[in-house]
């Protein structure tokens, strides 16, 4: 497979599952809202503005909005074109990235991806926003999950799919690392204690941001603590939206990628991803909390990027003297 191709489907993947969980974590901040009482300007900001420094866009967001609030940053992370991160970009530039290797896609992806870039494009995704925003962020999340049953169901589990995977879980690790990090070491309000009300209904949140309430009542019936949230969110090891599953599974398909069995490695990005999958295997909630659990999510997000270049630079970079043979092998003046 040619090292754009590769490229491609990675970032398509990514963006995909950036744009889903950016759908998710607004949707449960702004019913969130609905649960406070006597909400100031402070109040306000303290509850919006830690989404802008989790997609690490605080300077660009401000040089557009004079505040935080419900207004700004939904519409900066929905519709905001400026902004790479937000629902829009994350489409376009998923769909550009299927544009390029349609020839490797099905039909039936493309005409998904495309659906939900015109969707997003058009007067009608303004009005369901303005008439229900549940009901706007559900059919990105549906729109998401769509796609991925699609890219499932009709596309060669080959080479190609794998690096689907590998976006799609990396994204995902990132993301729920991300959405952990912001409600501990930013939303807790001053003053509220761990395990207060307020405490409470954040953690709740946080679940439901990650669609894990169901499934973390069936494990932890009762009871909603940060350490048994934190720790079924990081450790459980089949829960599609954990750390752990995640980074597990994306192990798992650069390792079929290569080709090398689960107990070796091919290229440094296979190394790298098999040490923080035995880490995430080994690691107890007692260990993270005592290395502090901001700290070990920070570290979780700076491992997941230093896999991706790898990763990039095993497969992108080193092939691209190969394409360029082949572009010029296949063009109207080398014929």
């Amino acid at each position: 497979m040619l090292s754009r191709v590769a490229d491609a489907l990675y970032w398509m993947s990514r963006y995909i599952e950036r744009a889903e969980n950016n759908a998710r974590i607004l949707d449960v901040n702004l019913q969130l809202m609905l649960d406070f009482e006597n909400q100031n300007e402070e109040t306000v900001r303290h509850h919006w503005e830690p989404i802008i420094n989790s997609l690490e866009e605080h300077d660009l967001f401000y040089s557009l909005h004079s505040e935080a609030n419900a207004e700004t940053v939904v519409d900066f992370v929905s519709f905001e074109k400026k902004n790479p991160h937000s629902i829009h970009s994350s489409i376009t530039r998923a769909r550009e990235n299927a544009r390029t290797v349609r020839e490797h896609a099905s039909s039936e992806m493309w005409e998904q991806i495309n659906r939900v870039y015109l969707f997003l494009g058009s007067e009608r995704s303004r009005s369901l926003f303005a008439g229900s925003a549940y009901e706007f962020f559900k059919s990105i999340v549906e729109a998401s999950h769509l796609f991925q049953g699609i890219t499932d169901s009709t596309m060669t589990h080959g080479e190609g799919w794998e690096f689907i995977q590998v976006g799609k879980y990396i994204e995902r690790a990132d993301r729920t690392s991300r959405i952990l990090d912001v409600k501990y070491h930013l939303l807790l309000p001053t003053g509220e204690k761990v395990g207060g009300n307020v405490d409470v209904v954040q953690w709740l949140a946080v679940l439901k941001s990650c669609s894990a309430l169901e499934a973390y009542r069936k494990l932890y019936v009762g009871e909603v603590a940060p350490w048994s949230v934190a720790e079924f969110l990081i450790t459980h090891d089949s829960f599609p939206r954990s750390i752990r599953f995640c980074v597990n599974r994306l192990d798992l398909a650069l390792h079929r990628i290569s080709g090398s069995a689960k107990t070796h490695y091919a290229c440094e990005a296979e190394r790298l991803s098999g040490r923080l999958s035995s880490d995430l295997d080994y690691s107890t909630i007692g260990d993270i909390f005592s290395f502090g659990l901001h700290q070990y999510l920070d570290r979780i997000q700076s491992r997941l990027v230093v896999v991706s270049d790898a990763m990039h630079e095993t497969y992108c970079e080193w092939m691209e003297e190969e394409d360029e043979i082949v572009s010029r092998a296949t063009s109207p003046v080398a014929k």
